[in-house]
């Protein structure tokens, strides 16, 4: 759900995903994308490209740290080795 806020509304999912500065950033892109997207249209998809990279890096880190408490939580999986 929050990909296709991403698509839409990209500061706003930025905000609700816990991105701040993230947030500012996209709606300083859009200003320029705005007004040199009518010379060139592919640049209104930058802040949505923008937002949906930024919610997936998250949500990737997220992932990476919550396996990484597991490991030092109960231990490295059987069979791994340094």
């Amino acid at each position: 759900m929050i990909y296709i806020l991403a698509i839409f509304l990209p500061p706003l999912a930025l905000l609700l995903n816990g991105q701040p500065l993230s947030a500012v950033l996209n709606l300083v892109i859009i200003v320029p994308c705005i007004v040199f997207g009518l010379i060139f249209p592919v640049l209104f998809c930058v802040p949505s490209a923008h937002a949906v990279i930024a919610v997936a890096m998250r949500r990737e880190d997220r992932r990476q740290r919550e396996i990484v408490e597991a490991i030092e939580r109960y231990g490295a999986p059987p069979g791994w080795h340094r």
